[in-house]
C-alpha cells in the first residue's frame, strides 16, 4: 500500500481488482499491467475499514496521516500501528504483550474516533488494580484534553460517574453488573475490556452481563497478552463476544473441535488446536516486547491494591499508636525505619509482634493483582517479598493456583540456592521464584524471567536496584517490566523514593512524620 494525496494506491492481482473496485465506490484502476493493476482508493476511514475486510495486507488507517498525536510522549511505531488497526476494526482483539504500551494505543485510537465524530463515549472495563494507575493515569498523560472518571465506590458514586459527561469512564469487572442498567442507557459506543481473559467463560454472570451490553452498533476492543494460554477452550468465550461467526454456537462443539478426550476426566489439545484458536480470535493484532525495537529496555508499572477493611483497621490503629509514642520525643532514622517497616508489613499481609509472633491479614486484593500479572505474561516471573512469613503466604497461593514456584530466603543454603537458580534458568519449572530481596540481591543471574514484581517496597535503594539487576544483565533477550504492588500511602511514597534513588535518612524521618501526621 502506497500513500498519495488523500488516497492510497493498492497493488492487486488482476482477478482481485473487480472485488475492490465493485466493493468500494471511491476507487478506480490507476494503472493496468495485465497480470496485476494499481488501484487508487480514497483514504477515508469508512473506505479503509471496508478495504481491511477484503485485503490481506496491512491497511493504513487515516489516523496515521490525519491525526495529531497528543500527550506527554511521542508514540512508538508499534503503538501507531496498533492504534491504526483498532480504528479499522469495530470489534477486534489486541494481544500485545504486557509492557508494550497498548493502553496508550487504545486511548489514541479512541480519541481519534471521537475527534472525527465516529464515537462519543468510551467505557473501559479492567481490573481494580489498574483503574487509576494505568488507565486514568494514561488518559491524563496521553489525551489531557479528554475527561475521565473512575466509577468505583458505592452505587450512587458509580452511577454519578457513568451518567456524567466524561469521555472515558473506567470501571472494574464486578462493578459492571452493579450498574448495568445505567451503563446500557449512558451512550457508550465503544467498550474496551483490558485483561480480557476474565471473560473467557460464557457461563459466568460477568460474561452474560457484558454480552447484554453489546448492541449491534457497539464497538468492542478486547485486550490481553495471553489469549487462551491455559487451554484452547478458553478462546470460545472471547470469540463469542468479538467474532461469534468464527466459532460454533455451543461450547461443547468448540471443545470437541479443539480437544480430544484422553480419559474420562482428562482432555488434551488436538494437533491443529492452535490454528483453530488463531482463526477464532480474529481480527487481531499482536506485538511482543521483543518486536518493539523502539521500546525502552525497562518499563515500570504500578498496580493499586486496596487495603481490606481488616488490614485498614490495624493499619490505622498502628498509626495512632506510633503518633502517641512519637509525642514529645526525637524521631531517629533507625526508629522511623522500624516503625515504617511495621506499616509495610501490615500492608503486605503479615506483621510480627514484639513477642515475635506472626499476625496474618486478608490481602486478597494484592493476591488477585499478582495473579493478573501472571495471567498477562507467558514468561517466567520473579516476586520479591521482603518479609519471611509473607513469602510463604505468596508461595502457598501460587501453588493453590497451579503455578509452580520455589522459595529463596535466608534459610536456603548456598548449594540449594544454586540448584534452585539453575532449575529456574534452564528448566521449564519452576515458573516463579519468590525471593526475599536480601537473599538474592547480589551476584545472581535470573534472566529466564523478564518481569520483576515487588510485593512490597524494600527499605534500601541499593537493594531495590540490585533486585532489578537480577534480570537486567547480560543474557537477557526480552524487554523487561518492573511491577509495583501498592495499597497504602506509605508504599506509594516508598516506591517514589526508591525510583528517585533517595537514600537520605532525613527523607525517611520526614516520610515517617508525614505518615503519622506529626507537625514540624
Amino acid at each position: 500500500m502506497k500513500l498519495i494525496e488523500n488516497a492510497v494506491v493498492v497493488r492487486l492481482e488482476a482477478d482481485k481488482v473487480p472485488l475492490i473496485t465493485n466493493y468500494l465506490e471511491k476507487s478506480e484502476v490507476l494503472k493496468d499491467y495485465g497480470t496485476h493493476a494499481e488501484v487508487v482508493i480514497y483514504h477515508g476511514l469508512d473506505e479503509m475499514k471496508r478495504l481491511a475486510k477484503v485485503y490481506d495486507k496491512r491497511v493504513i488507517s487515516p489516523i496515521e496521516t490525519q491525526y495529531v498525536w497528543p500527550g506527554m510522549h511521542t508514540p512508538f511505531k508499534h503503538q501507531i500501528t496498533t492504534a491504526s488497526f483498532l480504528t479499522l476494526h469495530d470489534r477486534s482483539f489486541c494481544f500485545n504483550e504486557a509492557g508494550t504500551g497498548k493502553t496508550s494505543s487504545v486511548i489514541w485510537a479512541a480519541d481519534y474516533l471521537m475527534t472525527i465524530g465516529e464515537i462519543k463515549r468510551v467505557l473501559v472495563i479492567c481490573p481494580l488494580s489498574i483503574m487509576y494507575s494505568a488507565w486514568q493515569g494514561d488518559v491524563f498523560k496521553t489525551t489531557m484534553h479528554r475527561t475521565v472518571g473512575v466509577a468505583y465506590g458505592d452505587n450512587l458514586r458509580r452511577k454519578k460517574i457513568i451518567n456524567g459527561a466524561y469521555d472515558f469512564v473506567i470501571i472494574n469487572y464486578d462493578g459492571v453488573a452493579i450498574v448495568a442498567e445505567d451503563i446500557a442507557k449512558a451512550g457508550f459506543d465503544l467498550i474496551v475490556v483490558d485483561e480480557a481473559n476474565a471473560y473467557k467463560t460464557p457461563t459466568t454472570k460477568r460474561w452474560r452481563t457484558l454480552a447484554k451490553l453489546i448492541k449491534t452498533d457497539t464497538k468492542l476492543w478486547m485486550l490481553t497478552g495471553t489469549p487462551a494460554s491455559q487451554s484452547p477452550v478458553d478462546a470460545f468465550g472471547l470469540a463469542r463476544l468479538v467474532s461469534p461467526q468464527n466459532v460454533p454456537k455451543f461450547y461443547t462443539a468448540w471443545r470437541d473441535s479443539v480437544m480430544q478426550q484422553v480419559t474420562r476426566f482428562k482432555w488434551s489439545p488436538k494437533p491443529d488446536s492452535k490454528k483453530k484458536v488463531y482463526n477464532a480470535l480474529q481480527p487481531a493484532i499482536r506485538f511482543t516486547k521483543a518486536e518493539c525495537l523502539d521500546l525502552p529496555e525497562l518499563v515500570y508499572q504500578t498496580r493499586e491494591v486496596p487495603l481490606t477493611p481488616q488490614v485498614n483497621k490495624f493499619y490505622k490503629a498502628l498509626k495512632i499508636q506510633m503518633l502517641i509514642e512519637a509525642a514529645g520525643e526525637e524521631i531517629s532514622a533507625v526508629n522511623a525505619s522500624a516503625k515504617l517497616t511495621k506499616l509495610l508489613q501490615i500492608s503486605g499481609g503479615a506483621v510480627y509482634t514484639d513477642e515475635k509472633e506472626v499476625v496474618e491479614f486478608d490481602v486478597s486484593p494484592r493476591l488477585n493483582a499478582l495473579m493478573e500479572v501472571m495471567e498477562e505474561t507467558e514468561h517466567k516471573v520473579i516476586i520479591f517479598v521482603p518479609y519471611r512469613h509473607t513469602i510463604q503466604l505468596v508461595s502457598n497461593h501460587l501453588t493453590k493456583e497451579g503455578i509452580t514456584n520455589e522459595i529463596i530466603n535466608g534459610d536456603v543454603g548456598a548449594k540449594e540456592r544454586g540448584n534452585i537458580i539453575n532449575r529456574f534458568q534452564t528448566a521449564e519449572n519452576p515458573r516463579v521464584l519468590v525471593i526475599q530481596p536480601q537473599a538474592a540481591s547480589h551476584g545472581v543471574t535470573l534472566t529466564a524471567a523478564n518481569i520483576v514484581v515487588f510485593w512490597s517496597p524494600v527499605m534500601s535503594v541499593e537493594t531495590y536496584l540490585q533486585c532489578i539487576a537480577r534480570i537486567d544483565r547480560v543474557g537477557q533477550v526480552n524487554k523487561m517490566t518492573v511491577v509495583h504492588l501498592q495499597g497504602s500511602e506509605v508504599e506509594r511514597k516508598m516506591y517514589q523514593m526508591l525510583q528517585g534513588k533517595v537514600t537520605s535518612h532525613e527523607q525517611l524521618v520526614d516520610l515517617y512524620k508525614q505518615e503519622i501526621g506529626v507537625e514540624e
